[in-house]
């Protein structure tokens, strides 16, 4: 008879198995840290994996009701699932706050009540909900000595959330999503309709590289936020942003062909990038 996996293992079949850039960023870490962040990015996956997954919307929301519920036994130290079962020891050696865990929640919802979004300020709030706040739980389970760092985990979290929109625009929007913001679209041209039939044109490209200069701000940004003292702890956001920029680049260097196309790093690729990032120190 198989022997049943333990909350560890599960979590870390659920980051192996997503083939992630973020799983290559934890392979760095002492024990301690990679189990955490194992564990806090198997959380994000399986509530992710309930709107991408659910075709029935009200089943979704039924399901994320759980997890509102199942966060609730977590801080009372009554888990149930094998991911909060992964994240109960976690909450002892490092601060990681409900209200946060919730937040995360809260973004996956707005996937299930809208499609579209006016302009950059509505993005901004999903972004800051699905990623902003993933990595500002991060930056506590890597550790940080000044508070800055807060600024450069919120600035990376959103640069990374904006990469994952360009990089998935077809994908999203043969689900029916366009996360790109409509008054965006209408500055460019770009009719709705385009994004949904998957219809490439000038127009397109200069929109989508109006976004890659937007998720590059963010990268900037987020950079020229990190205290020097920290930069050693937070190498694994470094080493994801290093993946991420690449992966930008390939983007634009293909003319932004995101309608049709998934454009991705191989796996041995990804080490690499991690590992040289990591040996910079």
């Amino acid at each position: 008879m198989a022997r049943a996996m333990t909350p560890e293992e599960y979590c870390q079949q659920k980051a192996a198995s997503s083939g992630s850039s973020f799983y290559y960023s934890f392979m760095f870490l002492p024990p301690n840290r990679r189990r955490a962040i194992t564990a806090l990015y198997a959380f994000c996956r399986e509530v992710d994996d309930v709107v991408d997954e659910c075709q029935d919307p009200q089943i979704a929301a039924t399901k994320l009701a759980w997890w509102r519920l199942e966060l609730d036994r977590l801080y009372t130290g009554r888990p149930e699932h094998p991911v909060t079962q992964a994240l109960q020891p976690v909450l002892a050696e490092f601060s990681l706050p409900q209200e946060q865990l919730m937040e995360i929640i809260d973004g996956m919802e707005m996937d299930l009540q809208q499609t579209r979004y006016l302009d950059f300020k509505a993005l901004s709030l999903y972004c800051y909900r699905v990623a902003s706040v993933v990595g500002l739980l991060a930056a506590e389970i890597f550790g940080y000595q000044d508070r800055q760092t807060q600024k450069y985990a919120h600035d990376l979290g959103m640069a990374f959330q904006l990469t994952n929109i360009i990089r998935d625009v077809g994908e999203d929007a043969r689900r029916g999503r366009v996360y790109l913001p409509l008054d965006e679209l209408k500055r460019f041209a770009v009719p709705v309709a385009d994004i949904l039939n998957s219809r490439y044109s000038e127009n397109f490209r200069k929109l989508m590289e109006f976004q890659i200069e937007r998720a590059e701000h963010y990268y900037t940004l987020a950079m020229s936020q990190l205290p020097d003292v920290d930069r050693k702890t937070q190498r694994p956001g470094l080493m994801m942003a290093a993946i991420y920029r690449t992966l930008l680049d390939e983007i634009k260097r293909d003319g932004c062909q995101v309608l049709n196309q998934r454009t991705s790093l191989t796996p041995i690729r990804k080490l690499w990038i991690a590992w040289r990032t990591w040996a910079r120190g």
